[in-house]
């Protein structure tokens, strides 16, 4: 097996590859140390390296296969993004103002992972505080898309997608408060699952936000599922962390019959590009192929949920850096400025009215999702946004006409922060003319978690099948999972 075929290994096959002897986990941390050493300075992935005792925990990985006490994910590859805690490393939240912040403490998940066998090689690029679909700083700089350079990786878990699309880690993990991990999993081309609310532990004092998620970024489903496996249950630190430990099954099955699959192109207000539509459709045609009946609805949502997602974030988001404004301001980014200043603004009857919309929107959502399995659209409506984008409006790309739009124009995931309890997968659906891949959205109704992944598990076999032919495949060589 060539370098770049183990650079793009899945971690269950690493496992079962390392379980055999056939292959080493540090020949493995080797060729990812030598691509992220050739590709870092064109993607700006990683924030901070740990080769050195990265190969040191993958030789002592490699003495635990040989006498047989491996863990679950022993030897494995996992890139952190800058958000979580890593003891002893530092954490920036992409800020001049914590430039030089070190923590003594791991995150939960992060120790789950860690405590499952999983080697941290690096930690990955953010926005400034996580605020943008888009991954730039000034601390850090550009983080840039492996499929496009012009393009971004998407945000803010954008080091953690770019990282998986350029083949320098195995797994990755993210955050989600307003769709970020999905927005990076969905224009790097890599699977990204948002947990429903509290089935993971989550980052305080954020794990009382239920648009707050964490969770697992990977290159197949399988793999995510395996993380997920690990990372979630209750935590005694965490009051909003579940009791109910879920463990996904990762059969694969071998049809959707019997399945009823609804969709919406737009969500009732969003323009799509004619790619993302195109390779919507074809992907919608595949399930339909498995067996499932696929059929549109109306959503009816329109975009007043942008106002009430934002009178949302206002509220605690923008609130946890306010006094930033009087104290650090000429240390901060300009969206930050701008995003803190627009807070101030929303009032306590704003906030309110944001959770009577979610009220209105699951209204509508929760009864129709009685009489469906799965709901698809797409992620995000254009893969038009360059690697510079930035609030308050984004200049990007839709039909080959520039729009200036603010960012939930063209993210169709945070609605599904704001219906928390519902779980979400998102998935590639093909390629976009400029290259970058395009992406779709599994999501189930209130803590469904199986269904998710196990449409995501027949979907992706399909998808990888060379006897269905897509117009617009994204191919690397082999499949990698």
């Amino acid at each position: 097996m060539s370098d770049h075929e183990l650079c793009y290994l899945s971690a269950h096959r690493a496992i079962s590859r390392f379980t055999a002897q056939s292959l080493s986990p540090v020949e493995l941390m080797q060729a990812l140390i030598a691509r992220s050493e050739q590709l870092e300075p064109h993607i700006n992935a990683f924030t901070d390296t740990y080769f050195e005792a990265a190969m040191d925990q993958a030789k002592a990985a490699e003495t635990r296969y040989r006498r047989g006490t491996q863990r679950a994910l022993e030897g494995i590859p996992v890139a952190i993004k800058d958000e979580f805690k890593l003891a002893g490393k530092r954490r920036s939240s992409a800020s001049l103002v914590y430039s030089d912040r070190y923590d003594d403490e791991t995150e939960i998940i992060i120790q789950r992972l860690l405590d499952a066998g999983a080697i941290p090689h690096a930690k990955t690029t953010t926005p400034e505080f996580c605020l943008l679909g888009s991954c730039h700083s000034r601390l850090w700089g550009i983080t840039r898309n492996p499929w496009n350079l012009d393009i971004t990786p998407g945000g803010s878990s954008g080091g953690s997608g770019a990282a998986l699309a350029a083949g320098t880690t195995t797994i990755a993990t993210g955050t989600d408060i307003g769709g970020s991990i999905r927005i990076p999993s969905a224009l790097c081309g890599v699977v990204g699952y948002k947990a429903p609310y509290g089935r993971n532990p989550e980052i305080a004092v954020f794990n009382l936000d239920y648009y707050s998620h964490s969770g697992p970024m990977a290159r197949c489903v399988s793999d995510a599922a395996i993380m997920q496996n690990l990372i979630s249950g209750v935590d005694n630190q965490d009051i909003a962390s579940l009791r109910e430990k879920v463990i996904i099954d990762r059969a694969i099955p071998d049809t959707l019959k019997g399945w009823k699959i609804a969709w919406s192109m737009d969500l009732g207000f969003m323009e799509i590009d004619d790619c993302v539509r195109d390779n919507t459709v074809v992907a919608l045609e595949l399930l339909r192929s498995l067996g499932a009946t696929v059929e549109e609805v109306e959503i009816d949502w329109d975009e007043s949920i942008i106002d009430a997602a934002h009178n949302h974030w206002a509220q605690s988001w923008a609130a946890s850096m306010d006094s930033l404004l009087e104290t650090r301001r000429d240390d901060l980014c300009d969206y930050t400025v701008w995003f803190i200043e627009n807070a101030r603004n929303s009032t306590p009857q704003d906030y309110l009215k944001s959770i009577e919309t979610e009220v209105r929107m699951y209204n509508r959502f929760g009864p129709l999702m009685d009489d469906y399995d799965i709901f698809i659209c797409p992620t995000l409506a254009t893969t038009g946004i360059p690697n510079d984008s930035s609030w308050p409006e984004n200049e990007i790309e839709v039909n080959g006409q520039i729009r200036q739009v603010r960012e939930e124009h063209w993210s169709a995931t945070y609605p599904f922060n704001m219906l928390s309890r519902c779980p979400v997968m998102t998935m590639p659906s093909g390629l976009a003319a400029n290259g970058v891949p395009t992406g779709i959205q599994f999501v189930a109704r209130s803590y469904d978690d199986q269904r998710v992944f196990s449409a995501a598990l027949a979907y992706e076999r399909a998808f990888a099948n060379p006897h269905f032919q897509l117009d617009q495949r994204i191919t690397r060589g082999d499949n990698p999972c």
